[in-house]
Order: C-alpha cells, then sequence, then structure tokens
C-alpha cells in the first residue's frame, strides 16, 4: 500500500484506476487480455472451484483484518483442490465493493491473499471489479490432477479407515475468543494465538498430497486410481464424514475419542463444548480422507502433528458416534447441526 492510496476510496479511482493498482498483484506475462491462459500437464484434468465471500457472513471487521480476509479466501479455494487431489494453476478474483470502501483495504486484502498464494506458487490470473451494495470476493481456483488420482467423494469404500489430517474446533474456538475476549482468561497468550491464528489464518492441506503419493507409488505397482474418497472439512468434520457417506452409499462409525482437537479444549471446554467445537464448528480446512487402514496408519504417522484415524466406514446406511469410553451416549450424526446458508433465515 502507498501513501496516495491510503486515504482514496474506491469511487474517487473508478474501475479502470482500481484495476491498475490490482494488477501489482498479478503476472505481467499473463494480465492483459480477455482472458488468461494456463498450462497444463500432459495427461492430467484440469480442476475448477468456486468460493464466494460475504462480508457480515464470512467476516466482519471484529474478527477479520483486510489481510485476513484475503487469507481466507484464497486458502478457501486452494482447501478445495487439496480436497481433490489437484496441484494448484492459478485463482481468478471477482471482486464486488461499495464506492466508499478504501483503496487501502483493497490493496491490504490482496497483499493478505497474495501471502497465501506465494506458500503454494499460486498466481493471481485475472478477475472482474463490480459495484456492490456490499463486500463481495469471489474466487475461481484452478488446479490439475491425474484422472486416476483425482480424490472424489463417492469412493468409500466398507472396511476403510476415516483419516484426518489435523485437529479439529480451532478455528471456531478463534472466532469465539475474538467475539469474546473475554474468555481468554482460562487460556495462555500461546493457546489463545494458535486459536485466533486458525481462524485468521487457516492453512490448505495441498501438502498431504505428494504424501499419498509416496505411500501408493510404493504400494501399489502400477499404480491405475488412488484407492482414495474424501473432502475437506471447511463445513465441518461430522458434514464431511455424513457427505462422504451419502455420495458413496455407505455409513460409517467415529469414535470420538480419537478426535483430535487442540490441547486447549482440555482446560478450556467441557466434553460436551469441545465436541460440538469439532464436530460442527468447521472452517478447520483439513482433509477427511478415506483408504485401506495400512495405508491410513502409515499417512498418520508421516502426517504426525494431529493427524489420526476416527473410525471406519461400515455397510449401514448412517454415520454413527460412539465414545468407547461412555462419558457421552451414541448419538447420529447428521448436517442439521452445522452451518447451512438460508438454513435459519
Amino acid at each position: 500500500m502507498n501513501n496516495q492510496s491510503s486515504s482514496l476510496l474506491v469511487k474517487d479511482i473508478g474501475e479502470q484506476g482500481l484495476l491498475q493498482i490490482l494488477q501489482r498483484f498479478c503476472p505481467a506475462e499473463i494480465i492483459g487480455d480477455d482472458a488468461a491462459v494456463l498450462t497444463t500437464e500432459p495427461k492430467q484434468s484440469v480442476i475448477v472451484t468456486t468460493d464466494v465471500l460475504v462480508d457480515k457472513i464470512h467476516f466482519s471487521e471484529i474478527t477479520t483484518s483486510p489481510e485476513d480476509v484475503g487469507w481466507r479466501a484464497a486458502a478457501a479455494n486452494l482447501s478445495d483442490l487439496a480436497a481433490m487431489g489437484a496441484s494448484t494453476l492459478g485463482i481468478t478474483v471477482g471482486l464486488g465493493l461499495p464506492g466508499d470502501v478504501a483503496v487501502s483495504w483493497v490493496e491490504q486484502m490482496y497483499a493478505g491473499m497474495t501471502q497465501c498464494l506465494q506458500q503454494y506458487n499460486t498466481p493471481i490470473v485475472g478477475g472482474d471489479v463490480v459495484r456492490s451494495p456490499v463486500i463481495t470476493v469471489a474466487i475461481t481456483a484452478f488446479g490439475q490432477a491425474y484422472p486416476q488420482r483425482i480424490i472424489r467423494r463417492n469412493q468409500a469404500q466398507i472396511g476403510d479407515a476415516i483419516v484426518v489430517t489435523g485437529v479439529h474446533g480451532a478455528s471456531q474456538a478463534g472466532l469465539e475468543l475474538l467475539l469474546h475476549p473475554e474468555k481468554v482468561k482460562n487460556l495462555t497468550q500461546e493457546e489463545t494465538k494458535a486459536l485466533i491464528g486458525a481462524h485468521q489464518r487457516p492453512k490448505p492441506r495441498l501438502d498431504v498430497l505428494p504424501i499419498l503419493g509416496q505411500i501408493f507409488d510404493s504400494s501399489y505397482t502400477p499404480i491405475s486410481h488412488f484407492p482414495v474418497s474424501g473432502m475437506d472439512s471447511s463445513d465441518g468434520l461430522a458434514d464431511a464424514v455424513v457427505q462422504i457417506c451419502r455420495a458413496s452409499k455407505v455409513g460409517a462409525v467415529v469414535e470420538r475419542t480419537q478426535i483430535p482437537i487442540p490441547q486447549a479444549f482440555d482446560h478450556w471446554l467441557t466434553k460436551e463444548q469441545a465436541l460440538q467445537y469439532s464436530l460442527y464448528g468447521g472452517e478447520d480446512f483439513e482433509l477427511v480422507l478415506c483408504l485401506p487402514k495400512q495405508p491410513a496408519d502409515k499417512l498418520v504417522q508421516m502426517l504426525g502433528q494431529g493427524a489420526a484415524v476416527i473410525g471406519e466406514i461400515t455397510d449401514t446406511s448412517i454415520v454413527i458416534l460412539q465414545d468407547q469410553n461412555a462419558e457421552i451416549p451414541d448419538q447420529v450424526l447428521t448436517l442439521s447441526q452445522g452451518f447451512q446458508h438460508f438454513g435459519q433465515l
């Protein structure tokens, strides 16, 4: 952000002026025509995903800085690519803005977006800017994957282990602390920082894909496909397991005590609250994967840092949460307790 733009509003410079500023965040060799040209590797399929973030729905000035808005917007889309088993190619950004938004806010948002994208060598290759009554960020991300290695929701098999790549509930906890700062009194500074960071700066799990390649390239010869089904947990862990089971026409048993949660929950939340955060909090952006038990165990070992086998795919039609310690009664997991757009109007 330069000093000249710090006091300007979007309406002061207009569409073309704003586009000139935003083009600085894009590769010069790609930007300038009516559309971007992306080159894929031979024999790979293009994977496309779109995500929309709306002010007061997905972020607010109370909980999210402009830089964090940009980071979260980019991370959400890269997480969808990771969930499909795709490496990244680039993103386009559709931006809806009221005229009285500060130009500096937009620059800071793009800076945060770029900070996230640079970690995964992903450029901004185009987009659009329009006038809107509310700030809206619509990102389309492009990736590539070999067709036999695309991860889909409908491929879970009976007997598969259910793996999560990291802890759940941290993002919801971070949001709670931002909305209610008085709740930090039972937490250390490090715990508070980690939970808030999980909400403001989630990390898409693109790092999991090379590890899956190592596991299956050494175990399956020749490899025809990844025997992996899955999705990310952006809408909550329970949502992900139920969605996978519905698509695959199977059921599952999930063990409560195996769900990895932040250590801070042990002395900050009740068991019931910790369970609610971990199952239905959402926006943790971990991967939920179903795969044969032996490679599942190897994946967890190689990932470390909160990865765990939390259950198994069954031949039933429901997802049951069990507790081997009998501290919480068995329950059927559903989509109704998680966040659903238009569900509470």
